[in-house]
């Protein structure tokens, strides 16, 4: 069944939530978290998962726009402490730095 793409989107905007880098670890570790840079919207980046919009997605992992995060951002995050805006699209957690 194809879902309205409005009322889609109002949805995964009600389900987006902050999240700090302590809870986002055991994601980070299952290898199940998909960071977001500035450059993109993490609704937008959400609703092609969720539509498996597979060329635009693979665009943004070629890019570097879209990346399951190393070592290094898990280090960095643990050391700065960073809020995080987030989304589940299963079986992804999508995330992205807040700016506060």
């Amino acid at each position: 069944m194809q879902q309205d793409p409005a009322a889609l989107r109002a949805h995964l905007q009600g389900e987006m939530g902050v999240i700090t880098w302590p809870e986002l670890q055991t994601h980070f570790a299952r290898g199940a978290l998909l960071a977001v840079t500035d450059s993109l919207d993490l609704l937008d980046v959400a609703m092609a998962l969720v539509r498996d919009d597979r060329d635009t997605v693979e665009d943004w992992l070629r890019s570097g726009t879209l990346r399951q995060p190393g070592i290094e951002h898990a280090r960095d995050w643990e050391t700065r402490r960073p809020r995080f805006q987030a989304v589940v699209v299963a079986p992804w957690v999508l995330v992205k730095e807040s700016a506060h």
